[in-house]
């Protein structure tokens, strides 16, 4: 790191969160009794596979800014009918729509974060929003200083000013911070903003060999797992 990180900022679906797994079993979990036998895997891909296009939608100013629950809903709403669902009750499909509240951490997560708040600041940088945060923490065992990112700033992740404003909530400059994420596109975007950067593994993140097993840009640090990466930063 060209200066000493103060405080660490982590990208959530993906990095610390298994996110595909989750959406599979609450999908199933919903649905099945209906009924629904589908593949469950591939439901999961599809609503993430709505996920960027429609933050770009925000990002691009076609759509005014709104918490990612909201697009998560309006997601699910696009996708169900390519699996032939429908007439499904609307307590149902609120139910289903916090199934992105109720994913489980990789197995590293809770042990590697635990470390690494002895050293540093710790709080989220995602695109979800402060009560999708907070609901994979308490059921994670996450502690955070803050929760930070997209709600904070009212964009979306990569414009700059997500990176900045989390900087900015803990009085640091962006030299002084540090961007953890298993996505190279991220850490490129909060490189650009004057962060340091650490890229953690997540290889199976979209299935076995289909995550990114290394960064595809120059990054400070680079890990296979958060408990790596504390090693690294000497905690």
């Amino acid at each position: 790191m060209p200066v000493p990180a103060q405080a660490l900022f982590f990208d959530v679906f993906g990095t610390l969160v298994d996110w595909r797994t989750g959406i599979a079993r609450e999908a199933e979990r919903a649905l099945r009794p209906l009924g629904h036998e589908l593949d469950w895997i591939a439901f999961a891909d599809a609503w993430r596979g709505e996920y960027q296009p429609s933050m770009e939608e925000v990002r691009a100013g076609r759509l005014p800014f709104c918490k990612l629950d909201v697009l998560h809903r309006y997601n699910l709403e696009r996708i169900l009918p390519r699996f032939k669902i429908e007439g499904v009750a609307e307590e149902v499909l609120a139910d289903l729509n916090l199934a992105w509240h109720r994913l489980d951490a990789w197995p590293d997560v809770a042990r590697g974060l635990a470390r690494l708040g002895k050293k540093f600041l710790l709080a989220p940088c995602s695109n979800g929003n402060i009560s999708i945060m907070v609901d994979l923490a308490r059921r994670n065992g996450i502690v955070w200083d803050a929760i930070l990112g997209s709600e904070i700033a009212g964009d979306f992740k990569p414009k700059p000013r997500v990176y900045l404003a989390a900087c900015a909530a803990f009085n640091l400059p962006p030299r002084e911070c540090m961007m953890v994420a298993a996505h190279s596109r991220d850490l490129k975007s909060a490189a650009a903003c004057g962060l340091s950067t650490a890229h953690v593994a997540r290889p199976d993140e979209y299935g076995p060999a289909t995550g990114e097993a290394g960064p595809i840009v120059p990054v400070d640090v680079a890990a296979s797992s958060l408990e790596q990466l504390a090693d690294k930063l000497g905690v």
